[in-house]
């Protein structure tokens, strides 16, 4: 099992990408729902056994010494399971999928100091907490009921995946100690603020599906190259800033922007070359492509479609027509200034 692969330089398709990942995720949250509706429904004790061991152990690997050999994979899935504490006595482990049980304590994991992978989708877990694991690159937490962001510290870690949870703010994510984080899933959470994940290392992060009406608190996310914050409540685009200098897609599909102007507040993001705005009632407005290029003359889409070379054109003229209305309008004014100063 290797590292998440980095998010590569803009894709032209990956808006396209993007709807078809949102579409297969919306039908996965449905079916753990579906499947967990009741969740006040009591489940009768059922732990796992060394017989399920057996079945789910995979990937014979020599242990810390080279001298002797343990399993290191297991995959437990579906099998209604209520506890997990056996667990503690395979310290060898180092993948584990506990998805789509009925778990609500992880913490028979605290022992499994080797583990580098853990996927607990679909359970009915609280928190996410666990004692910090020095080698944990990738955790999956979804579709659980988790309701905060706390106890979150393993220094390798590289991808986390929170959505579908009960999540209304983030905190506690040190970034001291998540320094290899560049991966953060929250979607289809209750949040309705972006404070909270100052997290310099970030490159992608995903915020769609929540309840945020504007963008606070990642202005100093430096490496962030995609954000997403599709079909959320959000009215304006304060929140950006230069310092976001290696942004270079964002998703703001199904919000409220309703004025153009707002545009104008992107115009700082200096690698920015995709933005969808679909659903937002700004796209309405007749001019609404040639003003995203007259503010962002570096964008290379909008929405689905490439700017042409005639609209890159057009959009020249019209900034270069501004700047001229502008230095005119500035000289009116300094003639006036010296007008009235001489009399």
């Amino acid at each position: 099992m290797s590292d998440e692969d980095d998010l590569e330089d803009f894709d032209p398709d990956q808006d396209d990408l993007e709807k078809e990942d949102d579409e297969k995720e919306t039908e996965e949250g449905e079916d753990y729902r579906k499947e967990g509706e009741d969740f006040t429904e009591d489940w009768m004790p059922n732990a796992l056994t060394e017989e399920l061991m057996k079945e789910g152990l995979s990937l014979l690997c020599k242990t810390g010494n080279g001298l002797a050999h343990a399993y290191v994979k297991l995959e437990v899935k579906e099998r209604d399971l209520t506890d997990i504490s056996l667990l503690r006595s395979y310290i060898h482990l180092r993948y584990v999928d506990v998805s789509e049980n009925h778990l609500t304590d992880l913490s028979p994991l605290n022992y499994l100091t080797h583990l580098l992978w853990l996927k607990a989708d679909g359970n009915r877990l609280r928190s996410a907490r666990l004692d910090e694991l020095p080698y944990l690159q990738i955790a999956s937490f979804a579709y659980n009921q988790i309701t905060d962001t706390e106890g979150i510290s393993h220094p390798r870690l590289v991808s986390l995946d929170l959505k579908g949870n009960r999540i209304r703010m983030v905190t506690g994510l040190d970034p001291q100690k998540l320094n290899s984080l560049h991966t953060l899933e929250l979607r289809g959470n209750q949040l309705d603020s972006t404070l909270g994940i100052n997290l310099p290392k970030l490159k992608n992060l995903f915020l769609a599906q929540n309840m945020l009406k504007k963008v606070e608190g990642l202005e100093n996310l430096s490496n962030l190259t995609t954000l997403h914050l599709r079909d959320n409540q959000i009215e304006t685009l304060s929140g950006f800033s230069g310092e976001m200098k290696s942004l270079q897609y964002l998703n703001l599909r199904g919000n409220m922007v309703t004025d153009l102007g707002e545009l104008a507040k992107l115009r700082d993001l200096p690698k920015l070359r995709a933005l969808v705005l679909l659903e937002n009632p700004c796209t309405d407005e007749s001019d609404y492509r040639q003003e995203a290029l007259v503010q962002m003359a570096h964008l290379e889409r909008l929405d689905k479609d490439f700017y042409e070379e005639e609209e890159r054109a057009e959009a020249d003229e019209i900034r270069q027509r501004m700047k001229e209305d502008q230095e005119h309008e500035a000289e009116h004014d300094h003639e006036e200034d010296l007008d009235q100063s001489t009399n």
